[in-house]
């Protein structure tokens, strides 16, 4: 499963939001994965997202397999729109 998102909140995926969106995607089996433009890092490590560099208004790409992807994908797209709050 993928689905593709907008960073939305104005300092981009910093440490806060990637800490955020690390801990929300570890309570997924799942595995997980962003891709940035070719990127592919893992969505449940804080270092990693940080890594990428998101700015605001940049898209990117969830990479979702396993058993509980779509909640996690549904809930991940959440969190992403909600500007990580």
């Amino acid at each position: 499963m993928e689905v593709i998102l907008k960073i939305k909140n104005q300092e981009g995926l910093h440490a806060r939001p990637a800490g955020v969106m690390a801990k929300k995607a570890s309570e997924y089996q799942s595995t997980i994965q962003i891709n940035v433009n070719g990127t592919i890092k893992s969505a449940k490590s804080i270092m990693a997202l940080m890594s990428l560099g998101l700015k605001k208004d940049q898209e990117f790409k969830l990479i979702l397999e396993g058993p509980d992807a779509e909640d996690a994908g549904k809930a991940l797209s959440e969190l992403v729109n909600a500007e990580f709050k």
